[in-house]
């Protein structure tokens, strides 16, 4: 008798911090819809069935930074909130490129974006907004971060050749300008 009044009272309080975590999203939504970025965006993913809108998935893009190695293409990403938003960060995660991971020191191999302001063990704070994290993101593209490497071969040639790196990145570039991105 015990045990069930533990889990209905845990399942009231997942309800609650659903709810919570809904109606942020939908104030995130609504802010970012009014005033976001030039050439970003950030939307409810369609829900698997096809009917209606998942307000805890996201399908973002972002672009490349204005005269940075990754200008000339928008790149897309996955955001995924949990009920326990925004005491805890989204995932975010970069759809792969002809079936592979954007070439970055710091996106893992799945794609997901090693960033400081994601984790909740580090920077995460429950008042950075989505436009932020997206920011945040972008800033990341053109400056890696030597000291959180997620991908051997991006962050080897970022330390040792970044001439190479770069070579590699406007392929990339290129790649995802050209509609090659997509999948994971």
């Amino acid at each position: 008798l015990e045990s069930e009044a533990l889990q209905r009272e845990e399942a009231n309080r997942r309800r609650r911090m659903a709810s919570f975590a809904s109606k942020r999203l939908a104030q995130e939504r609504a802010a970012f819809k009014k005033d976001h970025p030039f050439g970003f965006y950030a939307k409810y993913a369609p829900n698997e069935d096809g009917k209606g809108q998942n307000v805890f998935k996201w399908n973002c893009g972002i672009p490349g930074r204005a005269k940075g190695p990754w200008e000339g293409a928008t790149y897309a990403l996955t955001m995924e909130f949990t009920e326990d938003y925004p005491s805890k960060p989204p995932k975010c995660k970069f759809a792969h490129v002809h079936g592979k991971p954007l070439f970055h020191p710091n996106v893992y191999p799945s794609g997901t974006v090693c960033l400081s302001i994601l984790n909740e063990d580090e920077d995460w704070k429950p008042a950075i907004t989505i436009r932020q994290i997206l920011l945040g993101i972008q800033d990341l593209l053109d400056n890696p971060n030597a000291a959180s490497p997620a991908q051997e071969e991006p962050y080897r040639l970022f330390s040792t050749d970044k001439n190479e790196y770069l070579r590699r990145v406007k392929k990339q570039v290129s790649e995802v300008a050209g509609g090659a991105q997509g999948g994971n």
